[in-house]
């Protein structure tokens, strides 16, 4: 193994690592461990997905719904007030977490029951993909792909909407064995209209709360001591709460947004932060060192 590869990672100014011993020696340590001791545990838009391709902003999961003519004027027009109140408070890194919380479970709460008004279907869920503007990271197929090939699990953790997250990865993608889906599920009545959503809310700031961290997941991988986990947002930091048998973990943040009021903030909580990249580069080049053969 030349670890020396390593090294490149410095080498770019994008890439901002915290304490470079640190993230040096757990890549080597999760190399040596070998694939079969990897898992990966990853959020889905902003981090899996592109903020920006070629100087225009792409949909997020809610945002995919927005986009085009397929719902309704109303629920775009109530849909964009709401992002426009509460999206700047959750990006502003001056508001306390504990501040932030009970506004996202508002924003979520009001986003979620203006969708149960729209009579929106499975089959419409995926032409609204088609024509979105959402788009998977430069790179991302080959990292599903290569982690599917060496049967490392994939757990994508998202405050989303899962129908359309499957969606993106169906259409721009493949869904894999390997994957494991937790995020807000749509519920459909028997002519097949979306009538509201399944169990426990997931918003950004509760991703250590889910249920996922109560089941099986986590302790049916014990072997799987290593994590690579990659997010966009502060919260989900603690998508991997779960795991109780860590001996390495790597964390990777994608900074989008507010990059020169965050980056402190960012590199206090993540090992790397990345910023302003619509690419998984810096994920594959880690990936490629730590599951060398």
């Amino acid at each position: 193994m030349k670890y020396s590869k390593i090294e490149e990672l410095r080498n770019q100014k994008h890439v901002h690592i915290r304490d470079w011993d640190f993230v040096k020696s757990t890549i080597e340590n999760i190399a040596k461990d070998g694939p079969e001791k990897l898992q990966v545990v990853a959020d889905f838009d902003r981090t899996l997905t592109k903020h920006m391709n070629k100087g225009t902003v792409c949909a997020t999961c809610h945002r995919v719904l927005e986009e085009g003519d397929h719902l309704p004027e109303f629920f775009r027009i109530k849909a964009t007030e709401l992002r426009d109140i509460y999206f700047p408070l959750e990006m502003n890194p001056n508001v306390p977490v504990s501040e932030k919380i009970p506004l996202m479970i508002e924003w979520w709460t009001k986003a979620h029951d203006l969708l149960a008004t729209c009579g929106i279907t499975k089959q419409s869920i995926r032409k609204m993909v088609e024509t979105s503007t959402v788009m998977l990271r430069d790179g991302c197929v080959w990292l599903f792909d290569h982690l599917h090939a060496l049967d490392i699990p994939l757990l994508i953790f998202s405050a989303g909407i899962g129908d359309v997250l499957e969606e993106v990865i169906r259409i721009q993608a493949t869904h894999h064995s390997n994957m494991k889906v937790v995020s807000n599920y749509m519920t459909f009545d028997e002519c097949d209209r979306m009538v509201g959503f399944q169990g426990e809310m997931i918003h950004v700031y509760n991703k250590n709360e889910n249920a996922i961290h109560n089941s099986d997941y986590f302790s049916n991988l014990e072997k799987r001591s290593n994590i690579l986990l990659l997010g966009d947002g502060i919260g989900d930091l603690r998508m991997a709460d779960g795991a109780t048998n860590m001996t390495n973990k790597l964390t990777i943040g994608f900074l989008n947004v507010k990059i020169e009021e965050s980056l402190e903030l960012y590199m206090s909580k993540y090992d790397i932060v990345i910023c302003a990249d619509e690419s998984m580069d810096v994920v594959n080049s880690i990936m490629k060192i730590v599951t060398a053969q």
